[in-house]
């Protein structure tokens, strides 16, 4: 029997696996076959690397089936590819716990006394342990199979599981089941109402809803051409700069307010500096009486994109516009921060702004009518939101909110787990302070009963209260009780199929953090202890609820051309600030700048014991699910432990020293 003809098209294939496996050729290069290069010249492509055999035409009408023999070589080229990388997986695991040793050695102890949430921890994880204990020795035992009976048990540990046995049965698994069943529903609910939002957006998408200005205003760079404006048109504008001990990023902050496209004598600009640190203090007051010298020149045109909205639209009180993140890809924590927001802006903001014309204030990229702010009764300093509680008050006395999901506004994720810690702890506190105080306010005011039911049981409840409530004690208490409880269960499709796809709806507004999709559902889980911890001291005003900490900036948060012209203290170019195209412009210029990080004090190493007694017991609560045979959920418990003990040894986000 004749050998079967060559096969050149796979010959021509195998010679490019052949050349990505040895790096000589990315996986991105093209398929088709190289341009012909004339002898004694090389081609400008890098891939143009000819190794083994040239490939020639195969044959008409021969047959291109793969021989056994190549196709073991395929394989065994595959296998190759997957040992190396198990190969490297104890070196890599190695180094995750040498890293993980030098946190510990150069941790930073504290002196603050531990939480009642602590304390609460630290004693399930004293009977997880007991427990797993108990387990294992009666699994060893085989009573697993065969339960020894409480009248005929003899010896002492005998007795202690028979009677365990009873307890757990008749005592505990009917309230733990109770209170499982509780949280499905409370989770399904959350569900409903994302998956509600989510279509909301599409439909957005879909029927092209955006707001849509009365009016436009010129560039006022048609000035500095010889232009002929008419200023009293342009409305009376003020600005506000809150500074509080913001030395890495004041000087950014301050040009990008005195550099907007709007008429120099329509503006005022007013710096609130409510500093503690007198340095920081003669810094701001420097850097302001600098921009007072100055002639301004205009660049972003922030104003102009949202200054017309309020034209003709008398019961508009805040044009909100979305913030754009300039380190979203500094690390694997700014990453997961950027699809939480993404969707917030995007899902939550829009949807809400588009038919019930009212979202929670941002703090900052919003435009404020100053009627609406003396109606509903000015700043208070009650809660550590301030800008949601002006929003609400703003809503209960009927005035309207706008957002505009097409402006952007550059700002900065916090980079290190302590920072993003503090900041989710204020926006989890801060509303559960401001649902006390003004839930009254809500009952009595005079709004739609549809008004009063969205702003309590969907603004407040459901979304600042429920989710994180259920979310910790499903994932972090009931499921690794339930382990040990087996007569008390949660199923699959709660463990890991529900979360999969809310996950999933979540990332589509980020849809290039797709990759991050597993990390981030376990990230999510993680911070569950942190937000729920918030949400319990603002509705009970435990001490750590009025905490207010600046979240620390790295001086990332400003465009191209005003990093700059801070750097070499010049005016800025007219050119380039006048053709600006929005306020988002420069993005990708700013993240090639190599921002040097100003020095300060020395940060050290910190351990989270929350997140590490947590990550002990889910990992405890995995080994007894070995025992009964329990996939899904061991596999959820084993790799949420992990991600607990990540975050609980400052693994995750910036590193420091």
């Amino acid at each position: 029997m004749a050998p079967p003809p060559p096969n050149y098209e796979f010959q021509e294939w195998w010679n490019k696996e052949r050349l990505k496996a040895h790096g000589f050729l990315s996986p991105s290069a093209p398929q088709s076959p190289l341009p012909a290069t004339p002898a004694g010249h090389a081609s400008s492509d890098s891939a143009a690397v000819e190794v083994g055999t040239p490939t020639t035409p195969a044959a008409g009408g021969k047959s291109r089936g793969r021989s056994p023999r190549q196709l073991s070589w395929f394989l065994l080229l595959r296998l190759l590819g997957s040992a190396l990388l198990l190969a490297s997986l104890p070196s890599r695991f190695f180094g995750l716990l040498r890293t993980a040793a030098r946190r510990i050695s150069t941790l930073t102890h504290r002196s603050a006394p531990a939480s009642r949430l602590y304390r609460l921890i630290r004693g399930f994880l004293v009977l997880a342990i007991l427990l797993l204990v108990l387990e294992l020795a009666a699994y060893f035992k085989g009573w697993h199979f065969n339960p020894p009976s409480y009248a005929s048990s003899a010896e002492a540990l005998e007795f202690i599981y028979a009677n365990w046995l009873m307890i757990r049965v008749a005592y505990l698994a009917p309230p733990v089941q109770a209170l499982a069943n509780m949280c499905i529903v409370l989770f399904l609910v959350q569900s409903v109402d994302r998956l509600v939002l989510t279509l909301g957006c599409f439909y957005i998408r879909l029927r092209g809803l955006t707001p849509v200005a009365l009016v436009e205003y010129g560039s006022a760079g048609d000035l500095e051409g010889g232009k002929t404006i008419n200023v009293d048109e342009y409305p009376m504008v003020l600005l506000q700069i809150p500074m509080c001990n913001e030395r890495e990023v004041y000087q950014q902050s301050i040009a990008a307010v005195c550099i907007q496209d709007w008429p120099r004598e329509r503006m005022l600009v007013q710096v609130l500096d409510d500093s503690d640190d007198v340095e920081v203090q003669r810094l701001i007051n420097t850097e302001v009486q600098k921009w007072q010298q100055k002639d301004f020149q205009p660049a972003p045109d922030f104003l102009r994109k949202t200054i017309p909205h309020f034209k003709g639209n008398d019961d508009v009180a805040l044009v909100q516009t979305r913030w754009s993140f300039v380190n979203k890809d500094e690390n694997l924590l700014t990453r997961l921060q950027n699809i939480n927001l993404s969707f917030h802006f995007e899902v939550e903001q829009q949807v809400n702004g588009v038919f019930i014309n009212f979202f929670g204030f941002n703090g900052t990229a919003g435009v404020w009518r100053i009627k609406a702010l003396e109606e509903s009764g000015g700043w208070l300093e009650r809660t550590t939101v301030e800008d949601m509680d002006i929003a609400v008050r703003a809503h209960l006395c009927g005035w309207k909110f706008v957002f505009l999901n097409d402006v952007k506004c550059l700002c900065e994720l916090p980079e290190s787990y302590e920072a993003y810690k503090k900041q989710q702890h204020r926006w989890h506190s801060g509303p559960m302070q401001l649902f006390r105080l003004c839930f009254f306010d809500i009952l009595h005011a005079k709004v739609s009963l549809l008004k009063k039911a969205n702003l309590i049981f969907l603004f407040f409840l459901l979304r600042k209260l429920i989710l994180p409530f259920y979310s910790f004690t499903l994932f972090c208490i009931i499921l690794p009780l339930s382990m040990f409880l087996p007569e008390a269960h949660l199923p699959a499709w709660v463990v890991c199929y529900v979360p999969g796809i809310m996950s999933v709806m979540s990332i589509l507004p980020a849809p290039k953090s797709f990759p991050f999709i597993v990390p981030y559902l376990l990230f999510e889980n993680t911070m569950s202890v942190t937000k729920f911890h918030a949400m319990i001291s603002g509705l009970f005003k435990f001490g750590s609820s009025y905490e207010w900490i600046v979240t620390k900036k790295l001086g990332r948060s400003s465009e191209a051309d005003l990093v700059a012209y801070i750097q070499k203290d010049s005016e800025p170019s007219v050119e380039s600030s006048i053709h600006r195209s929005s306020s988002e412009s420069g993005l990708a210029e700013l993240n090639k700048l190599d921002v040097t990080k100003k020095a300060g004090k020395a940060k050290m190493n910190r351990l989270y014991r929350k997140e590490l007694s947590l990550a002990i017991i889910l990992l405890i609560a995995s080994v007894r699910s070995l025992l009964s045979a329990q996939g899904i959920h061991f596999y959820f418990l084993l790799f949420q432990g992990i991600t607990f003990l990540a975050v609980g040894l400052d693994l995750i986000g910036e590193q420091v020293s």
